[in-house]
């Protein structure tokens, strides 16, 4: 939502500092109440079926979205936002369906394809919004993403065929399985700190890039322009490393993927630590983007091989929360830590890909891709 702020001053806040402070907490309480949510309608979806989650959630967010277009006070922005913050957890939700769709062996295309999809929506979404809010009205933004919303609704209804839910699966597995058995899964809490990590480093770019691209020598005139360049590569390169990956787990085990990428990526961080003109980063963002996208990607395979058909809902939804996580930690910690020296934060990111390359190396276990089974586990 690039106009948020502008919406504010619309609705008759004036102050700078408040504008920023309605738009920071409207911004946020979205990501953090879905954080707490996830595992819960990923847990619902077990049990009932995903396609009607994804349903629930989608319409929820047209009613939200259409709300907001008239909204006459700037606590309504925020309230709104926290609702829909309560019945998001889509996201995890389609690689749950992704992940139930697809042959085990091509597992990895279809989580892959679903996060090219995840990444590239908040590359061209600001451009877009940005683009019909000028062209149509701010108000009249929200109508129409509550219609594209409405478009999402009618689409998973006609078109999307929810694998039946075989009653063993959908009964004595969802019965048996809890948040504590998913996490007692092989390899599970590993892999969410992995993908924790990779969240966290990936985001911490975003409140220091045109601030280091300004101190490298950048005009301040081109400043917008050069970083909004760097930043859509950084997306275009993840949304690669998501789409290749499946390729590399077909000839790689998982945990060499993983470690492998993420070393790549430090060398991207690295090149940002060293650089002494715009056109290194032009370089080090591709390398950093297509390692992150890998590495993500293999990640959740890597999870959703370890978790039972019943289950998967609910593991997806606490991956969600780690990812969530690291995105709402990561611009906070960047940003104290560019306070003291903007080259600092991408050294910080250095060591902690060397960190999670070396942790992945040595904790991860190989597991062959055969089907897992469910644990016999208590009664929730």
């Amino acid at each position: 939502m690039p106009f948020l702020p502008l919406y504010f001053q619309q609705l008759g806040v004036t102050d700078v500092g408040a504008i920023a402070i309605w738009s920071g907490l409207s911004l946020g309480v979205t990501p953090a109440i879905t954080a707490i949510m996830a595992p819960l309608w990923g847990r619902l979806a077990d049990r009932y079926g995903r396609k009607i989650m994804v349903e629930r959630s989608l319409v929820s967010f047209v009613f939200v979205m259409a709300s907001m277009a008239i909204v006459t006070e700037a606590w309504h922005v925020f309230a709104l936002r926290a609702v829909q913050g309560l019945f998001a957890g889509y996201g995890a939700l389609t690689l749950t369906m992704a992940a139930d769709s697809a042959p085990r062996d091509r597992m990895a295309n279809a989580i892959g394809l679903v996060q090219t999809a995840q990444r590239l929506g908040p590359a061209i979404g600001p451009i877009a919004g940005g683009a019909i809010a000028q062209i149509a009205g701010l108000r009249n933004a929200f109508l129409v993403t509550a219609t594209f919303y409405l478009v999402a609704v009618v689409l998973v209804f006609f078109f999307y065929t929810e694998p039946p839910l075989r009653h063993e699966d959908a009964g004595a597995s969802t019965r048996r399985v809890t948040f504590r058995n998913v996490l007692a899964f092989e390899n599970f809490m590993l892999l969410m700190a992995v993908i924790f990590g990779l969240q966290f480093i990936d985001r911490s770019f975003g409140p220091v890039l045109p601030l280091y691209v300004k101190e490298l020598g950048t005009p301040l005139d081109r400043v917008p322009i050069v970083a909004g360049v760097l930043f859509s590569i950084a997306a275009a390169a993840g949304a690669l490393g998501h789409h290749f990956c499946g390729r590399l787990l077909r000839r790689a085990s998982a945990r060499a993927v993983i470690a492998g990428s993420v070393a790549a990526g430090s060398v991207g961080a690295l090149v940002y630590v060293a650089a002494g003109g715009t056109w290194l980063l032009v370089l080090g963002t591709p390398i950093f983007g297509v390692a992150i996208g890998v590495a993500t990607t293999a990640s959740y395979t890597a999870a959703s091989t370890v978790m039972p058909p019943g289950a998967r809902g609910a593991g997806f939804g606490l991956l969600t929360t780690a990812s969530l996580t690291g995105l709402a930690i990561s611009p906070i910690v960047s940003g104290f830590l560019a306070a003291t020296s903007i080259r600092a934060v991408f050294a910080l990111d250095f060591v902690g890909l060397l960190a999670l390359a070396a942790i992945v190396s040595r904790l991860m276990i190989t597991t062959p891709l055969v089907e897992a089974a469910a644990p016999a586990t208590e009664e929730l």
